[in-house]
């Protein structure tokens, strides 16, 4: 792989993204998402060859320094975060797309989306506590962004954050869930007891592994 074209294919094949050329020299071109804007693949040419810029996980960024002479630190960007690719014909195909393919991940990851594919997987007759959600969702420390992710929850039908309650097992305000009662209501239709606005923990709580 050493062609924009070829590259290009490729990172258009993911999911909702875009490709364009803000800058004025229009030899660099961006490869970005849709909705967050956010840039995934930075290519443009430099010193003879296609370059690309990509997003790194810190675990990952030596090792690919390492592993090809051909990829060094971001050209213009966060040394720490990011790598340049340059497509000199030493690296194999498939590693040069594993690498677009783990920035688009990177990018393309939110705290939100995470929550709401934790919230997805909890079982009906099973709640879970927003620490619980929270770590799951990749950060125990978010319990907080937790609750205001639920609140905004954009598809309820399928994110069941009702099943979600605080660390003493109580019950959001009726806000949360549409009315007075709301929530409780749903979590007795899910064969789940709720005693004075509290579910016991101990005997419902989502064992997950």
């Amino acid at each position: 792989m050493t062609a924009r074209e070829e590259v290009l294919a490729y990172a258009l094949s993911f999911a909702d993204v875009y490709t364009e050329r803000p800058f004025r020299d229009q030899n660099w071109q961006l490869v970005r998402i849709k909705g967050s804007k956010k840039t995934f693949l930075w290519i443009y040419d430099r010193g003879g060859y296609l370059n690309l810029n990509v997003k790194v996980a810190p675990e990952w960024r030596d090792f690919w320094r390492n592993t090809y002479p051909a990829v060094v630190a971001g050209y213009h960007q966060n040394k720490m975060h990011w790598n340049t690719i340059i497509l000199d014909g030493t690296i194999p195909t498939q590693d040069i797309k594993r690498m677009i393919a783990e920035s688009y991940d990177l990018i393309a990851d939110s705290p939100t989306k995470r929550i709401y594919e934790a919230v997805k997987k909890i079982p009906k007759g099973c709640v879970a506590t927003y620490g619980m959600i929270a770590a799951l969702a990749g950060d125990p420390n978010m319990a907080r962004a937790v609750g205001n992710a639920l609140h905004k929850n954009p598809d309820p039908a399928n994110i069941p954050c009702y099943r979600v309650v605080n660390a003493k097992g109580e019950l959001s305000g009726s806000f949360a869930f549409g009315g007075e009662a709301a929530q409780e209501k749903l979590l007795q239709a899910d064969g789940i007891e709720v005693v004075n606005g509290r579910v016991d923990l101990e005997k419902y709580r989502w064992k997950f592994k």
